[in-house]
């Protein structure tokens, strides 16, 4: 009976966690399409309510643990793994940058800005260091004490970052719009004629370098920020999941990272790290300059991102057809953090092939075909087939169990002495146990033969002994090459799989800077929005790009964690 109040708890913080969101959603809505009545400084006044209660619910939670220290407390330890808490840290010191651009941008129009936009950076950046501490000291946590008020505070903590992750969203796609437009005019599409509202301040910046120096690095720190506020959600929505559960206490495996075996994946990986950030540089040099220009940047993007994702769809089948080699079980233990990093996969990558479909729908659909376009086609059908390789790939590998040394490997090896000359190795432990050392003989395997068995075989059983210590140094010799053989197979295996991961990981972490820093073929090809029209592939791009950012930078946490874990 116990659990239906904790049931209901959570089924109540939830949908108080939903309706919180819909409000802001609604409220950052309104505030871009220009509703009347509402404006900016009441989607900020909302966002800084929310910062500010969790806030207050962070100390409480923090006073209270830290009078409560010395009681030992259950851990999830496959929640907020190390190098996902040092991730959070590096967006985070860079989200207070941007924190800072922001205090700086307004003091330059303070004439002309809301005080709200100067409260709201603050805030942010108070919010942004309490957080950061709370998930280092906290984020294994299973809650036992206070459910029902812990779920509503974790709960809001959740979407109180989703709504910024939403606000810094859109903030980030109006500025890619207004730079859009001006490309597709270059491209030659000049019947476009949509009209972009912005939300450029209306009165003059009292420091015009400064000004421009912070208007344009804010749009540069946006992707971090992004990143940061999705990633601090997942690690609440952890947290949120694990209050009340009662957890298997079983021995924790430690998987550190070495870079010791994963040279050529590593290798591979950062060259293709170094012509990305090359081809995205020259990219938003090129485009926009002239229509040749900015074909020719389209054409480079397309080739470059084709041959990396028909390496990447590779590596990926390659590493699935070792798994089917092994015959390794699957760990299908309850662990809300696995769970949570399969659904994520599968369904931010729905976001990338909601963009792949449209594009291969535009060009079979268009009536006139640029020769850039048709790169396009190949590009997307990868994007789809690497997606669903990969998502295979890292699913898979973070349900197999750990490997445990082989039995047939640890066996024992007794040095036996006899007159001060050391004899052969006796059988090893596996076969003592099984008794298979004796079925021949019929006797009981003697591990001392020095002592004990020597002893009670004098005379007669000396001609035996001897037989026998043959037999056994050529048994042992024939199952040693074999022990070692497997051995050797299992190493070039796990090598293979390492480097496979290691390259997966930088490949996507290379695919995550162009969309982030406003390299998207999606808006500056043209093609789609003459086909769907310019505002719903615009919708359309907008509401799935964000999704597709983050797959990118999902899977390389992920690929890190299996590089750990093979």
């Amino acid at each position: 009976g116990g659990s239906y109040p904790q049931k209901n708890a959570e089924i109540l913080s939830s949908q108080y966690g939903i309706n919180l969101f819909l409000a802001g959603l609604l409220l950052t809505f309104a505030w871009a399409v220009h509703a009347v009545g509402i404006s900016k400084s009441h989607l900020l006044s909302y966002l800084i309510t929310l910062m500010f209660i969790q806030l207050l619910w962070m100390l409480w939670y923090l006073c209270r643990s830290c009078t409560q220290r010395r009681l030992i407390r259950d851990k999830d330890r496959h929640a907020g793994a190390c190098w996902l808490k040092c991730g959070i840290t590096l967006f985070a010191v860079i989200t207070l940058i941007l924190d800072s651009f922001k205090i700086g941008y307004y003091i330059d129009f303070s004439n002309c800005l809301s005080p709200t936009e100067g409260i709201f950076p603050v805030t942010h950046a108070v919010h942004t260091i309490l957080q950061v501490y709370f998930l280092w000291c906290h984020a294994k946590d299973i809650i036992q004490s206070f459910k029902t008020l812990e779920r509503f505070g974790v709960i809001h903590s959740v979407f109180t970052n989703l709504l910024l992750w939403t606000n810094g969203v859109l903030t980030e796609s109006k500025h890619q719009l207004n730079e859009h437009k001006e490309r597709l005019i270059t491209l030659g599409f000049g019947n476009i004629t949509i009209v972009l509202d912005d939300h450029a301040p209306q009165c003059n910046c009292t420091t015009t370098t400064l000004c421009s120096i912070f208007s344009q690095g804010i749009y540069y720190l946006y992707p971090f920020n992004i990143e940061y506020h999705i990633l601090a959600s997942t690690m609440l929505y952890v947290l949120w999941k694990n209050i009340g559960r009662k957890v298997e206490h079983h021995q924790q495996h430690k998987t550190p990272f070495k870079f010791h075996g994963i040279t050529v994946g590593m290798v591979f990986g950062l060259i293709v790290l170094t012509s990305t950030i090359a081809i995205v540089v020259v990219y938003l040099i090129q485009i926009g300059r002239s229509k040749v220009k900015s074909e020719l940047a389209l054409t480079m993007f397309y080739l470059h991102a084709i041959f990396v994702l028909a390496l990447m769809c590779t590596a990926g089948i390659v590493a699935l057809l070792i798994y089917r080699l092994e015959e390794r079980s699957l760990d299908n233990s309850k662990n809300p953090a696995r769970k949570l990093d399969a659904e994520l996969l599968v369904g931010t990558a729905a976001g990338s092939w909601l963009l792949s479909w449209g594009s291969i729908l535009a060009i079979i659909c268009a009536q006139a075909h640029p020769k850039y376009t048709w790169y396009n086609l190949p590009y997307s059908v990868l994007v789809i087939i690497e997606k669903y390789i990969q998502n295979l790939f890292i699913i898979e590998s973070i349900h197999r169990e750990q490997e445990k040394a082989n039995d047939d490997i640890k066996t024992l090896r007794i040095v036996t002495v006899s007159q001060g000359s050391t004899l052969s190795l006796t059988p090893s432990y596996k076969e003592i146990y099984n008794g298979r050392a004796a079925r021949g003989s019929g006797e009981v395997p003697c591990l001392f033969k020095g002592s004990i068995c020597g002893r009670e075989n004098d005379g007669g059983g000396r001609a035996k002994e001897e037989m026998s210590q043959e037999n056994s140094s050529a048994m042992h010799s024939a199952s040693d090459f074999s022990f070692y053989s497997r051995n050797s197979v299992t190493n070039n295996k796990r090598r293979i799989l390492k480097n496979i991961a290691a390259f997966l990981f930088l490949c996507n972490l290379s695919l995550w800077i162009p969309p982030a820093f406003g390299c998207r073929p999606e808006y500056d090809n043209g093609l789609e929005e003459i086909v769907f029209g310019f505002e719903p592939w615009i919708i359309v791009v907008n509401l799935a790009m964000p999704f597709s950012i983050f797959y990118r930078m999902h899977s390389a946490a992920s690929l890190f964690e299996v590089n750990c874990k093979t």
